[in-house]
């Protein structure tokens, strides 16, 4: 399998970017292994769920982003849960955590947002996970895509644990209104759930039009990516994808 081609900037402004999802169970595995694949992925964002979002979280996601080779941007408890690292090509233009309405007796969901720069390429960037009741995860769909819309942006991308498979209603949604970049040029592994018997893919990424998808799925064959690691770090398996990002 060929592999995923490196970031870059290029001469008219554009950017290769690698994007990395990864719902990481609040770190209650080995961490370790996570840090290792992370940083094997050599990704430019990484839109982590399931982050540390209680007792010293700033503190233990600021020790991943360290041991992995990324800053914090964003997220965490700010955003019940998701968050955005990246790498120090970036330059941060604006954050914003947003919380999302409460549902009685569900847990609170948020949305972990920025604007960031690579070379001439504006790139909006959300991290989500969507509720595990299939009514409030539709609303949160929509939700999501109106946020995305509202980030004044030409490009962005979406990323996060959907709880939902690819023919569910809001998985659907999302790809009507996004290329659902696994589909639109897959690479890797398909499945993201579970590590120890990959199934279902629940996990994705998304982009705007105009950003060309060059690959995307489970960094499997992925160089220092170790299966042993995959099946330590968390009960997700990553996605990663590479994405060339017109100037803005």
């Amino acid at each position: 399998m060929a592999l995923l081609p490196d970031s870059a900037t290029e001469p008219d402004g554009s950017a290769t970017l690698r994007v990395l999802s990864y719902n990481i169970r609040s770190l209650r595995d080995d961490t370790a292994a996570l840090a290792r694949v992370i940083t094997a992925c050599a990704p430019d964002l990484v839109l982590l769920q399931e982050a540390p979002r209680f007792f010293r979280w700033r503190k233990k996601l600021a020790r991943l982003a360290a041991a992995s080779g990324q800053v914090v941007l964003t997220g965490g408890g700010t955003a019940a849960g998701p968050a955005i690292l990246c790498g120090l090509r970036a330059t941060v233009e604006r954050t914003e955590d947003i919380l999302l309405p409460l549902t009685p007796g569900l847990h609170r969901r948020g949305f972990a947002t920025a604007v960031v720069r690579f070379g001439g390429a504006r790139l909006g960037v959300l991290s989500c996970h969507l509720s595990l009741q299939q009514e409030e995860r539709y609303e949160q769909g929509g939700m999501l895509l109106d946020r995305l819309a509202g980030l004044g942006v030409e490009h962005a991308v979406a990323g996060g644990d959907l709880n939902e498979r690819p023919d569910g209603r809001t998985f659907r949604r999302l790809a009507a209104g996004l290329t659902d970049c696994r589909t639109a040029a897959p690479w890797g592994g398909e499945f993201t759930s579970t590590p120890a018997d990959p199934h279902q893919r629940i996990d994705a990424i998304f982009a705007t039009k105009g950003i060309e998808v060059l690959g995307c799925g489970v960094p499997l064959d992925q160089p220092g990516v170790r299966e042993a690691d995959l099946r330590a770090a968390s009960d997700h398996l990553p996605v990663l994808a590479a994405l060339r990002v017109p100037a803005s």
